[in-house]
């Protein structure tokens, strides 16, 4: 959906030029040469950007920014204004003006300042169109389990959602965190404004600073024009910021700024920018740890532990299981227009039995995958990987008397082996080491026990 702009000018040639820039830079445009036109116009189409001179014969700019911003709260504008004018125009931004362009006009500066709040208000739209469906995605009651570890949470979850207190989720990678955090958002007073997810692991430090705190044109090669950070975006809502181990000490640094006085400048830019933020931080790393080696900093660990949220992974929730078997099955059955009525008792036995190093994530993965493969309505343990049925452990090592020596030691040896796979996460130079054997044995006696 194009971004609609209304320009109103009372001069003709400023007009048809914006228009015409405007246009060629997609935008939907309308144009009106004073305020009552403009006022027609905005009752007719609901423009999302109003670009507007402040002298006008009929209705001048500033009475038509007094009706619009009354009755029009959505509608971002901008005024235009003279060299001389400026205080009217800071005036203007007080009766809620977003910006002003000053004249004579310059085109690249209009194309900037509208890309920015064009750029804002998609991301308004955006979280408009899904804040119904997702809010109902994430009430507490659509979260599976029944697990007393899980039940606790969703208390303290509840609780935590009727603060603005900074939460630090942790857990093992598949176990739901960044769920928890929706449902923490989804269940807040902020749950009308926007939630801010990015992704710490995955930039490099420098993209990482301009993806948090924005840049400015010409800060780095590439900066062709200003662009708000994740932090501007969010303002008023949540920013999510996934596995938070993982940044680098000086981005730490000025993290932790942002959080002790909710302000930071843009890359490349000198003015101060003020947030109103809800910060949800997660990460499967061991930050106490990483504090004792120097990697992150302590006075940070103690800004983002304000709440701590630990999520248990799957192993330590089997109960949860068929519950959650049951809500995916229905998930793909609706998705792929299947009719798979359940998983047989033999197959969920395994399930419940099965290590998880994926967690729920893995288990959604191997359902997806069974749901459309699966031809005859009934999940058995042929829908599933061998290594589901291969990696579990018996509850006891019996000593069968008919069998060599040489047999029960291989016997045991593999169950050790499998144990040792499952702790973990079936890393194999993880589990060699912890074992105390080189990787080409421990390959070897993979190879010898049919582990794969």
């Amino acid at each position: 959906m194009k971004t609609r702009i209304l320009i109103v000018d009372d001069e003709v040639d400023a007009l048809d030029l914006m228009e015409e820039l405007f246009q060629k830079n997609g935008y939907e445009t309308y144009t009106a040469r004073n305020g009552l036109e403009a006022l027609s116009i905005i009752r007719d189409h609901e423009p999302d950007i109003m670009i507007s001179d402040l002298v006008m014969p009929e209705m001048d700019g500033m009475k038509l920014l007094d009706v619009v911003s009354k009755k029009y709260p959505d509608i971002a504008v901008i005024m235009i204004t003279a060299h001389g004018t400026i205080e009217t125009a800071v005036e203007a931004m007080k009766k809620g003006a977003k910006d002003y362009i000053l004249k004579p006009l310059r085109l690249d500066e209009i194309v900037a300042k509208v890309e920015t709040i064009a750029q804002l208000k998609s991301l308004i739209r955006e979280n408009e169109y899904l804040r119904e469906k997702l809010a109902k995605k994430y009430k507490f009651d659509n979260i599976v389990g029944k697990n007393k570890k899980m039940l606790e949470l969703f208390e303290l979850v509840k609780d935590v959602a009727k603060t603005s207190s900074t939460v630090l989720i942790r857990g093992e990678s598949g176990t739901g965190k960044e769920l928890i955090a929706h449902a923490i958002h989804f269940n807040s007073d902020r749950a009308k404004k926007p939630f801010v997810k990015v992704n710490c692991a995955v930039l490099a430090e420098n993209l990482l600073e301009s993806e948090l705190f924005g840049h400015v044109k010409g800060a780095f090669t590439g900066a062709i024009k200003d662009k708000l950070g994740r932090f501007e975006l969010a303002h008023g809502g949540t920013i999510f910021l996934d596995e938070i181990g993982d940044i680098s000490p000086n981005m730490q640094l000025k993290l932790l700024r942002v959080i002790q006085e909710g302000e930071f400048e843009r890359v490349g830019g000198t003015e101060t920018i003020k947030v109103d933020v809800r910060i949800i931080a997660a990460t499967n790393r061991n930050l106490e740890e990483a504090m004792q080696k120097g990697e992150f900093r302590q006075d940070l660990y103690y800004r983002l532990n304000v709440i701590p949220i630990e999520v248990p992974p799957l192993r330590e929730r089997r109960d949860d299981i068929p519950l959650l078997v049951s809500h995916f099955l229905e998930k793909f059955n609706r998705e792929f227009n299947k009719q798979i009525q359940a998983v047989d008792d033999e197959a969920m036995k395994y399930l419940q039995s099965y290590h998880w190093p994926g967690n729920i994530r893995e288990l959604e993965n191997l359902l997806e995958r069974a749901v459309v493969l699966n031809k005859t309505g009934i999940l058995t343990i042929k829908d599933f990987p061998p290594y589901v049925v291969q990696s579990q452990e018996p509850e006891t090592f019996e000593i069968d008397t008919n069998r060599s020596l040489n047999e029960l030691v291989d016997a045991y040896e593999k169950q050790i082996i499998l144990k040792a796979l499952r702790e973990n996460n079936f890393n194999k130079l993880r589990t060699a080491e912890k074992l105390g054997i080189h990787r080409s044995t421990f390959m070897s006696k993979l190879k010898k026990y049919g582990i794969t």
